[in-house]
This record gives C-alpha cells, sequence and structure tokens, in this order.
C-alpha cells in the first residue's frame, strides 16, 4: 500500500451504497482498504468498484484477515452492505478498532436472534419462530392465532423471499419456497424464519453512531406494494419532518433498540413499523442504506451517513461535539422511487431518450438506471429486481407526485427486452 503511515479504513463488501463510503475516507485523508468475504464477488448485486481501493484482501479465515490487516495503522472497519456486517465485527474486534462486539454480532444479522434480543430487553416485537421442519412451523402458527404470517429466510435482505401468507395454503407454500432457494448471498436456506404480521405503516430511521451517541440522518415513510399477492415490494420512501410525530416516537424506539444490540459505532439503517400499540422492530442493519445517495440526502436533509461514518470514525471528537444525539432538518420534500417491471426477458438496448426524458422533469435530482445491456429482466419481487432509482425532491409535494405519474408512463419504456 503506498503512504502507510496514513490513517487506514477498512470496508467489508462495499456493494451498492457501500461505494460511497471510499471518497468519504479519502476526502478525510485516509486509505480505503476492501474486503471481499466470499472467494468471489456476490454476483447478485453490481460489482464495486475495485480500483477505487488501496488494497483489497479476499478473506479466507479470521486469523489470516485479521493478521494481514494488523500490518497497517486501521483506525475501523466498516460494513459497506448487509453481507458484510458479521465479518466487520469479529474484524474490527480483532483489530481492537471501535467495534459493536464480535460476540454480539450474531444478533445484528440473524432476524430471529435480532428479535428475541429485543423482546428480552422488553422492546415490542413480532412473535416468531424458526425451524427448518414445515411441520414444526405449521404446528406454532396453529397455536399462535389468525393470520396474516410473514414468512422470510433468516439472513437475507432487500425484501428477497418476503412472503405475506394469508392462509394455511400460502404459508405453507411459502415455506417451501424458501427452504428450497440460496438468499440473494448465494447461503442456503437451511431455516425458515415466521414471524407474526405486523399492522401498519412502516418507516426507516437512519443512523450514525459513534461510541453510543447517535446523529439521525433521516427518517423516512416506506410504501409498498404487493407483487405476485403475497410479495411486498418497495416503491417509495418519503422524508418526514424531525420534529412531528411519528418522528420522535420512532427515533427513542429505534435508540432503545440499537442499544439492546449492542450498535455502537457506524452506519445504522432499521425498518420499524408503527403498530396500534406502538413501534416495533422489522429488522436493523448496520451498514449504510441501500437508497443512500451523498447528494441527494445532503440536499433534502443536511448530511449524508457515507461523509458522517467517515467523520466519526476519523474526527470522533469533532463528531460528538456537531452531530451527537442531533437529528436531521428536513430541507426539502423528498422521495426516492424504485420502478418495477413486468418485463421478462434479456435487455439488448436502452432508450437513452426515455431515460433522458425522465432525469429532466422538474422534481427529478437523479436518476439510476440499475440495469444494462446483456442483464435478465425478470418481474419485480423483490428491491433487486426493481429497473429505476429515483431520487425526487422539490418544494413541492403535489409536484413530486405529478413527476412519480409521469416516470410510471415512462419507466417500462427505458429498456428494450426480447
Amino acid at each position: 500500500m503506498r503512504e502507510p503511515d496514513r490513517p487506514v479504513a477498512v470496508l467489508v463488501d462495499a456493494y451498492t451504497a457501500g461505494q460511497y463510503l471510499p471518497p468519504a475516507f479519502k476526502a478525510q485523508g485516509a486509505a480505503v482498504v476492501h474486503v471481499q468475504s466470499t472467494p468471489r464477488l456476490i454476483g447478485s448485486m453490481p460489482a464495486p468498484d475495485l480500483s477505487v481501493y488501496d488494497e483489497l484482501v479476499v478473506h479466507e479465515d479470521l486469523t489470516k484477515t485479521a493478521t494481514r490487516l494488523s500490518r497497517l495503522p486501521v483506525v475501523c472497519v466498516v460494513a459497506g452492505m448487509e453481507p458484510g456486517v458479521r465479518l466487520a465485527d469479529e474484524l474490527s474486534d480483532a483489530l481492537g478498532v471501535p467495534t459493536n462486539g464480535a460476540s454480539s454480532a450474531p444478533v445484528r444479522r440473524d432476524k430471529y436472534a435480532m428479535i428475541e434480543t429485543l423482546r428480552a430487553a422488553g422492546l415490542r416485537c413480532a412473535r416468531q419462530i424458526k425451524s427448518g421442519d414445515p411441520e414444526a412451523i405449521l404446528a406454532w402458527v396453529a397455536g399462535e392465532g389468525p393470520y396474516p404470517y410473514v414468512v422470510k429466510p433468516l439472513d437475507s435482505a432487500a425484501t428477497d423471499s418476503v412472503y405475506i401468507c394469508r392462509d394455511l395454503a400460502e404459508l405453507h407454500g411459502a415455506v417451501r419456497e424458501v427452504r428450497g432457494r440460496h438468499t440473494i448471498y448465494d447461503k442456503p436456506n437451511d431455516e425458515v424464519l415466521v414471524q407474526s404480521f405486523l399492522d401498519g405503516h412502516e418507516y426507516v430511521v437512519d443512523m450514525v453512531s459513534y461510541a453510543g451517541s447517535r446523529y439521525v440522518c433521516g427518517v423516512w415513510q416506506y410504501i409498498k406494494r404487493v407483487a405476485g399477492g403475497s410479495h411486498p415490494i418497495y416503491d417509495t420512501e418519503w422524508l418526514l419532518p424531525a420534529d412531528e410525530e411519528p418522528v420522535p416516537t420512532l427515533i427513542a424506539y429505534t435508540n432503545a433498540a440499537l442499544d439492546a444490540l449492542n450498535v455502537r459505532f457506524g452506519p445504522s439503517h432499521a425498518e420499524v413499523i408503527l403498530t396500534p400499540d406502538g413501534p416495533a422492530l422489522v429488522e436493523v442493519g448496520t451498514r449504510m442504506a441501500g437508497n443512500m445517495n451523498p447528494g441527494f440526502h445532503d440536499y433534502c436533509a443536511g448530511a449524508n451517513q457515507a461523509d458522517l461514518t467517515a467523520f466519526a470514525f476519523l474526527r470522533p471528537a469533532d463528531f460528538l461535539g456537531s452531530y451527537g444525539g442531533r437529528t436531521y432538518q428536513k430541507r426539502k420534500e423528498a422521495a426516492c422511487y424504485l420502478t418495477p417491471t413486468a418485463h421478462d426477458g434479456v435487455v439488448v438496448d436502452i432508450d437513452d431518450a426515455v431515460a433522458t426524458e425522465i432525469g429532466r422533469l422538474k422534481t427529478v435530482f437523479g436518476l439510476n438506471v440499475k440495469n444494462k445491456v446483456g442483464d435478465r429482466l425478470r418481474p419485480t419481487v423483490d428491491l433487486f429486481s426493481s429497473t429505476l432509482r429515483v431520487f425526487m425532491a422539490d418544494d413541492s409535494r403535489d409536484d413530486i407526485v405529478g413527476d412519480y405519474h409521469r416516470i410510471q408512463e415512462l419507466a417500462e419504456r427505458v429498456y428494450i427486452v426480447r
């Protein structure tokens, strides 16, 4: 590595939004090392640009990787995306840098353990069972009460293989489907997680922590649709005013959940449903939000998770003094829209004129055309099978809604599929 005297930030599996971490750390004067947790890059996600890193490490085992990194002046280890969460905790602990702790790492990744940890702390959460035995699951549901129930993998993300089941037939089919698949990270689903359905609006609470002191980067309300009768898929998320309910209630609950899960350092992305009885956690990832975009979040909320993560680890006293215990202020009406597709085929061309028309709409801040020529499109059932990510901001919510409807008319024309 060149200039080994610079502080080094280690980023584990910096896929998708993790791409924003290298420039954020470099802007603070750090070198960046990428650790790949798998022998090969995970094929279900766009490959990270590895050319921006000062050094690349393909993880084999904890001792080898920690030994190699210990020769460098490492100041932090940060998960770039969900598959890197556990390894980031283990490496930061082994290297003696700020850490959420290896011993508690499983509760920040295994969704069953996560919810049971909250239950033990006295926080509201779903009832649940995990099992590799479909009969045990069906017997548990029979004794629990009325439908619906949610079926999902223990260790995945992006609404991968998540089903809302309204009767026994749907439940039985969903359990069978999840057990028969690998996750988007190519891990087998040896067990299935089934949870009671949390009825209410869903929100996301994004934070950055240092030594347990947190800055709230944004609270957004999810709008989801149900595809294929049982798959909840992302549609839009809307930025909420920080000083109006339910935001203060959601922030207080999320702080308590992060404390219970020992999330003391780094970015976090919590999904919370506001039930009639109060907030209940869906899950939390100790990584940045997948829809995080630095310029967009700076514009509508005044700061972004990538820059604040780098600032916290490299200038902790300044972070604590300027951001610790504080909350964003909404500057603009803002939404992120993920377009679904009914296409089923291979992308043979992209209509740049249609994409340009979308990008020139009044409220469109930025447009991410997620697929390229040669990619296979299938009807949308989760986050990764959506086709466009559109960042929208304006003084007028009505104008955003108007452009949203225009994008709905145009989105399927961006891709030429055969």
